[in-house]
């Protein structure tokens, strides 16, 4: 493809193709051939890439916007909330040599999770409730980062009760608070400002992202586990 140029992100198999103006996010296929989700394939020098739209996706629109999460290919991620497996796909190409522990308390979900996991040997769909990780400490290992975006109202409980279990010290968690999932009559910085309050003690905040215009009334916390 002519007039296309590639920038690398601060994870690895993430990158923002520039094409006649236009800004792209893409992860590297881990599973060439094979769509999850009705995104584009995209092969550049014979490597094929996955389109990745941030408004489907509010890992992708962090990312796009310059957040400073930086994911290795070796990585070991517990994600909470991993729905249908739309970002936890991509999460998947990031960590081609890692692994990504899915949990998601769905099983309507859970049914596209587990198709989405058959050719992606690093994407392990567990059937849980976020909120109980003693459920699944069996079969999740130490990880070096927690993603989690659960439409809960306990955000801020749920990512430090996994934190205890299965946060490595120095592990990084990315946080997507909503808003409406936890109070939908208050007002929205107010509600987000009281649950990143909760973090402080096990967490130190490294980032806040408001993730318009792609996502209304959401925030991104990435944090350090101290």
């Amino acid at each position: 493809m002519d007039n296309i140029e590639l920038i690398k992100t601060a994870s690895d198999n993430v990158f923002i193709l520039l094409q006649e103006g236009s800004r792209k996010l893409v992860t590297r296929n881990l599973t060439p051939g094979i769509q999850v989700y009705g995104e584009k394939l995209i092969t550049i020098a014979n490597v094929e890439y996955r389109l990745w739209d941030p408004h489907r996706s509010k890992l992708a629109s962090i990312i796009l916007k310059g957040s400073s999460v930086s994911i290795k290919k070796d990585s070991e991620v517990l994600y909470l909330g991993a729905a249908n497996g739309t970002t936890a796909s991509h999460v998947s190409d990031i960590v081609s040599e890692g692994v990504v522990f899915a949990v998601e308390f769905s099983p309507r979900a859970m049914h596209d999770l587990i198709r989405a996991s058959i050719p992606r040997m690093n994407l392990i769909p567990i059937l849980s409730d976020a909120m109980r990780p003693d459920s699944y400490k069996n079969m999740v290992t130490q990880v070096d980062f927690i993603y989690q975006d659960v439409a809960q109202r306990e955000q801020a409980i749920i990512a430090i009760r996994n934190a205890k279990l299965f946060l490595k010290k120095d592990g990084i968690l990315v946080l997507m608070i909503k808003s409406r999932s936890i109070d939908s009559t208050g007002k929205p910085k107010d509600v987000i400002d009281n649950e990143v309050k909760k973090l402080g003690g096990f967490f130190n905040v490294l980032e806040l992202i408001d993730l318009e215009p792609f996502h209304s009334d959401h925030v991104a916390v990435v944090a350090q586990r101290v």
